[in-house]
Parts: C-alpha cells; structure tokens; sequence
C-alpha cells in the first residue's frame, strides 16, 4: 500500500475533479466558448443531423450557434441559440427529427412554425436547419414545388442585393445564404439559410429537387402557387 504521504495528494485530486467535473458538464455555453464539452455539444448535435456529419470542434461558433437554435425550434425551446440547462437536459434524449412526408426521394421540407427546413434522403431526414421565412405581408408561398433555377450569386431586382447560393424554387423564391439569419419570419418571401450551412443546402438542392413549404394547414402535393415580389 503506498505511504500516507503519497496517497493524501492523489486523494485530494480526485476529490477536486469529482467536484469540478458536475461543474463544467453543468455550465451554459454560448459563441466564443471552448472545451472538451463544446466538442461533446458539437458531437452531438452532429449524430441528430444539425451539424454536418463528423463535426467535432471544440469551439463554439456560428455554426454551432445556429445548430443549437434549430434544435430548440424542432423541441419548442427558447430560440437563442444558447446551450442552457434546458437545451442540454433536452438533447440528453432527443432523437433526430422525422420527415412530414412520404417518400424516398431527395426532397426538402420547410416548417414555418418551427423555422427550419428538413433536408431528407432516402426516407431519413440528413439535416435539420435554421431558417427565417417570409414575414408578415411577405409569406413564403405553401405548396409543394421544385428547384428550377440555381445561382451561385442572383442579383435581386427588386431590393438590389446579392444573394449568395440561390436555389430558386418557385418565382423569385429561393433559399439563399445570409448574414442574418433571425428566429422568427423576416425575409421578404424567400427561405435564408446561415451562411455556414448556405453551400451544404446549395449542394443538397440540386435542379428538380422536391420543396414542401408546410404551414399547419398546408395540404401537400399542390400545384405551384402564382407569387407576388418576394426577395431575400
């Protein structure tokens, strides 16, 4: 057995880092953290698809940011993008997200009450998105559609701005990159995507790709619907 004067340090260590070890597991990460437990969150959120797969980073960024608002959309959380004792105690049990529709094609889905776009292969939901839809008097048209139209810088006539990584869907409707992308519904009409996942969707859209913009009272398998002038 070793000698009290060896064993007492080592003793004490373990105390001190079974005390600190509930701390940092505890602790409400936010942009600009870093650690081991940042990389767990970023792991995570990877295996239930709101980060790309193999996404292991211990900082947290803007992606993860986004990440983790997508998350508390699909779960009715508060949408700050902050992984609080709620949002972490949730993803403890959460499970990737499901599909609104059938099928095993590539397709998109777009939830305006939840604010996020399903990208889903082969029956399975891939990525789970944060978006910002059209805002009042500017509402991203329901109906189900396809991607005719792909840029990967449009110039938009009517508010004269350039939109990154367009994937036209319908009309003047795409999804697009952009630097703001918010909680809530504030584009003109067309779907924004946060610029660190813009290529990923851009990539994913590919030309006749199916998009379901879904309201709650949407009824899929329209036809495309005539559209006012949205922009981004």
């Amino acid at each position: 057995m070793l000698p009290l004067r060896i064993l007492l340090p080592i003793l004490t260590a373990s105390a001190v880092l079974s005390a600190v070890a509930p701390a940092a597991e505890a602790r409400t990460l936010s942009a600009g953290d870093r650690g081991a437990d940042v990389r767990a969150l970023n792991e995570r959120l990877s295996g239930l698809g709101y980060l790309p797969a193999g996404a292991a980073s211990s900082a947290y960024g803007r992606a993860t940011s986004y990440a983790v608002m997508a998350f508390q959309k699909w779960h009715g959380l508060a949408r700050d993008g902050i992984a609080g004792p709620q949002t972490k105690a949730r993803l403890r049990s959460a499970t990737r997200p499901a599909a609104r529709t059938s099928g095993a094609g590539r397709r998109i889905e777009v939830l305006y009450e939840r604010q996020v776009a399903l990208l889903i292969r082969g029956g399975r939901v891939r990525r789970t998105i944060s978006v910002s839809t059209g805002a009042d008097g500017y509402r991203t048209p329901p109906g189900s559609f396809k991607v005719f139209r792909k840029e990967r810088r449009s110039w938009s006539v009517p508010y004269k701005v350039w939109l990154p990584w367009a994937s036209y869907f319908t009309g003047g409707v795409a999804f697009h990159a952009w630097r703001d992308v918010p909680a809530h519904p504030a584009s003109h009409g067309c779907v924004r995507v946060p610029e660190p996942f813009a290529r990923e969707v851009y990539r994913f859209a590919s030309m006749n790709t199916r998009v379901h913009v879904i309201y709650p009272d949407t009824e899929i398998g329209g036809d495309e619907n005539p559209i006012g002038p949205y922009g981004p």
